[in-house]
């Protein structure tokens, strides 16, 4: 988010600097997850990687020993299937993170809402980690369903000094006489207290 941007909405100084620091604190935690988060896939690899070297040095040493060479292929497989699902998860997470970001630049009030309206079928991760797919559906969806989305023009609604009820000719009380009026609650009262 740029400060251009905010200024162009015509957004003060003090609430510019209000948003640009919410901002900042949103993107630092993102960037501390994110690093923390690779630091934990790359930990996660190198595990990975040392136990296929020592499978593979311990399916040299245990040659004629049908049961450990079965136990071992087992651990193979078992470990080949995790790092395959640990790929999967990883290029899932990618995705949904890619497709947030871009709903965000589309300037979706609810990513949420208009997500779920998305076919996300056809909605795919290029190889060079773009979302491909996405743009015709959300052209589509702002032109039927626009309230999902901020304007383009980023002007807010002007505020009108209206104030309901006031300066109007029917709103003004009538001129009541104080003794028809405390004629009109003796009556009042003196009904209740008869009944």
């Amino acid at each position: 988010m740029q400060r251009e941007f905010l200024k162009e909405l015509g957004l003060e100084d003090e609430a510019i600097d209000k948003i640009m620091a919410e901002h900042g604190k949103a993107v630092n935690t993102t960037k501390e997850d994110l690093s923390s988060a690779q630091t934990e896939r790359d930990t996660l690899k190198e595990q990975l990687s040392e136990r296929d070297t020592q499978l593979e040095d311990l399916r040299g040493k245990a040659q004629g020993n049908e049961d450990l060479q079965a136990t071992i292929d087992s651990l193979k497989e078992a470990n080949t299937q995790a790092k395959e699902s640990y790929e999967k998860q990883l290029k899932e997470q990618k995705f949904n993170y890619e497709l947030d970001r871009e709903l965000m630049t589309a300037q979706a009030r609810n990513p949420v809402a208009v997500r779920a309206l998305l076919d996300t079928e056809v909605i795919k991760l290029d190889e060079d980690g773009k979302i491909k797919g996405l743009s015709e559906q959300l052209d589509g969806l702002k032109e039927s369903d626009s309230y999902l989305f901020t304007s383009e023009e980023g002007t807010p609604p002007s505020s009108s000094n209206f104030n309901p009820g006031s300066k109007q000719k029917m709103n003004t009380p009538k001129d009541v006489d104080p003794y028809d009026a405390g004629r009109q609650k003796a009556l009042e009262r003196h009904k209740k207290e008869e009944e």
